[in-house]
């Protein structure tokens, strides 16, 4: 059964006040002309392949954002689920959602699907990765963000399903540290102070954090989610192909399935 033909959906949980949502308010459609949107097709080309998708096949994206992934998936046949902690990206995502892309605002760390999915994504550090200061402490579930978000996809999927993972790689990002970051050994944490701009070329000065991966701590910690690793590839903006582990890529790209 397609995701957004169940009965009764799971219920749906808001963010509680996460740093990410006051960025992408602010950001709003803007998010869309940066140049990491523009390889929307090429990279649905190749997860189409990767994850072994038919037409018909239900898929869950994570962190979507405006819904550029679902958008295009959607297209394609597949019934595509969105979900993101930024009420205004998700009202973005439902504006231009064609047939079969539905979208949910949830926080990603408290994901409630059971076994709903043929698929899973989160790219682009849309909710894995995205790090943060610890402003949830006293949710014992949210103090390992990455995990909680992981668990959530395993328990989405149905036995067998697969999903595609993209993280930040912590050799890229200590070789190519920017005035503006500031790197914690410690967590794998960069932090970013930066510049972003609005649909209405509204100028504001906001904080970034990101975690970052080597390839043997994703596989550690993927397999403490219950979730299988059959690859992890470099990946570049657009560039969703099968490329050994390299330090000189940006991100790696995780794939493999639910047992």
């Amino acid at each position: 059964m397609a995701a957004n033909q169940h009965a009764t959906p799971p219920p749906v949980v808001p963010g509680d006040g996460h740093w990410f949502e006051g960025l992408a308010d602010h950001l709003g459609s803007a998010y869309l002309r940066y140049s990491f949107t523009k390889g929307t097709v090429r990279e649905v080309d190749s997860l189409f392949d990767l994850l072994q998708l038919k037409p018909g096949m239900a898929l869950l994206d994570v962190g979507c954002g405006p819904g550029r992934h679902s958008h295009e998936f959607a297209r394609r046949g597949i019934e595509a689920t969105g979900v993101d902690i930024s009420e205004r990206f998700v009202q973005l995502a439902n504006s231009e959602a064609p047939d079969g892309a539905t979208f949910q605002r949830v926080d990603a760390r408290r994901l409630n699907f059971d076994q709903s999915f043929d698929a899973a994504i989160s790219l682009c550090q849309g909710a894995f990765g995205l790090g943060g200061p610890a402003d949830d402490a006293d949710d014992p579930q949210l103090l390992q963000p990455d995990l909680a978000v992981l668990g959530g996809i395993a328990r989405a999927l149905r036995p067998g399903g697969r999903f595609a993972v993209s993280a930040f790689s912590a050799y890229f990002q200590v070789a190519n540290l920017e005035q503006s970051d500031t790197f914690d050994a410690a967590s794998g944490v960069n932090h970013e102070r930066t510049e972003i701009r609005s649909e209405f070329d509204e100028s504001n000065e906001v904080d970034l954090w990101t975690t970052c991966y080597t390839p043997r701590e994703l596989r550690l910690l993927f397999e403490r989610a219950e979730l299988v690793v059959d690859a992890i590839h470099s990946a570049e903006t657009g560039t969703y192909r099968p490329l050994d582990p390299a330090t000189t890529t940006p991100e790696f790209l995780v794939l493999g399935h639910r047992p």
